[in-house]
């Protein structure tokens, strides 16, 4: 077979990378309670019945379902707003995807295919990967936004002709890794001042633990839709909010023009949330009281988890936002201490690294292991403090 000609190759998926770490901590303790797996922010808890029973009789499985998502779909996202954050989103102006991640990844492609003038994509320099990941897949320019002390945006930073040649800004509130909270009102007159989309992740906004609520009786957390909709588009996901990561069910909102050319470009693409699963979407959108029992547990364990740590001699503070511990290595070793932490109390972490160069002296935590694996975390860490 002769060798095709040199191109793209993928770069290790980063979480290949932790084999490592994970051999360590199944070496120690895979016959004593097993590895505690903190590096993927996977759901373990279980979602809303009524999203079951929805999901299990919804009678959709034969047809196509829509690609822009169904009535009810677009609805009950257009009044989940309204009733979280005042903002008033009409149906049209809501497509839906196959959760967020192939959004992520996909859109710098889409875009630059409306306007190929432009061939940059600004992200947070402290993020998710698939931010620079999508602008790579589209043959863009991926150019990290720095960030200041507090893991915010530092938008004056930007370089103006970066932002000239910018397709899109991507934030992300809370942001992952960090749980940082970015000025979104900021983030929406940067983009419509230097003509660029802003994409706002806000998949983490339920568990927002800084600041005040938009409406009274929520918690905190707001969307970039506040600052209005021209010239920006919000991202959310139901995997997190609703323990519903493997339905793969999420929602874009906001600019009308552009919502519009997404849902019509998607459709030639066959993206498609299967039926059933949009069904379960509207039935975990009407659902906010299993949402606050959610967001209790990941406070509790990010407390908890915080304390196991500072037994160990680490210090954890506790983010404004997400359930991740952003964790500062000691000595700046990042990777040290995911050794560390597999050795002594079985736990894989991700080295900060995976999430840009400005981190890899910080380890992040994702506290979405059920309270019986921290009970086994605090039974470990009890000889290790003695």
């Amino acid at each position: 077979m002769t060798q095709a000609t040199a191109g793209f190759v993928p770069p290790p998926y980063p979480y290949d990378r932790l084999r490592e770490v994970e051999a360590l901590a199944a070496e120690r303790f895979g016959a004593a309670g097993g590895v505690v797996d903190l590096s993927i922010g996977t759901p373990h808890d279980p979602p809303p019945r009524a999203v079951l029973e929805a999901l299990a009789g919804s009678d959709t499985e034969r047809g196509y379902p829509p690609s822009i998502g169904t009535p009810a779909l677009r609805d009950a996202v257009s009044g989940w707003f309204a009733r979280r954050f005042a903002v008033d989103v009409d149906p049209s102006a809501v497509g839906a995807c196959v959760g967020t991640k192939e959004l992520v990844a996909g859109l710098p492609h889409w875009l630059r295919l409306r306007d190929p003038s432009r061939d940059t994509v600004l992200y947070p320099a402290v993020s998710y990967p698939s931010y620079a990941m999508g602008a790579t897949l589209a043959g863009c320019r991926a150019v990290p936004v720095p960030v200041d002390d507090r893991w915010r945006l530092d938008l004056s930073a930007v370089d103006p002709d970066d932002a000239a040649r910018a397709l899109c800004l991507w934030c992300n509130t809370p942001g992952n890794p960090a749980g940082a909270l970015d000025d979104l009102d900021a983030a929406a007159e940067w983009g419509r001042t230097n003509g660029v989309l802003v994409l706002s992740d806000e998949c983490y906004v339920e568990f927002t633990w800084a600041g005040t609520p938009v409406v009274a009786g929520q918690q905190p957390g707001h969307t970039i839709l506040e600052a209005g909709a021209p010239g920006v588009v919000a991202v959310h996901s139901l995997s997190k909010r609703s323990n519903l990561a493997g339905l793969r069910v999420g929602f874009y909102a906001g600019d009308a023009d552009v919502v519009g050319y997404l849902q019509e470009v998607r459709k030639h693409a066959g993206l498609m949330v299967p039926g059933p699963a949009q069904a379960a979407g509207v039935a975990a959108l009407a659902d906010q009281l299993a949402v606050d029992e959610q967001r209790l547990r990941y406070r509790t364990r990010l407390e908890r988890m915080a304390g196991i740590l500072a037994r160990t001699g680490v210090a954890a503070p506790l983010p404004e936002g997400g359930f991740y511990l952003w964790v500062p290595a000691p000595e700046g070793d990042a990777w040290g201490l995911a050794r560390r932490l597999a050795t002594d109390l079985g736990v894989v972490a991700s080295p900060g690294e995976f999430y840009g160069d400005a981190a890899a002296d910080h380890v992040r935590l994702a506290m979405v292991q059920p309270d019986a694996a921290l009970d086994l975390l605090e039974a470990r860490v009890g000889p290790l403090s003695a």
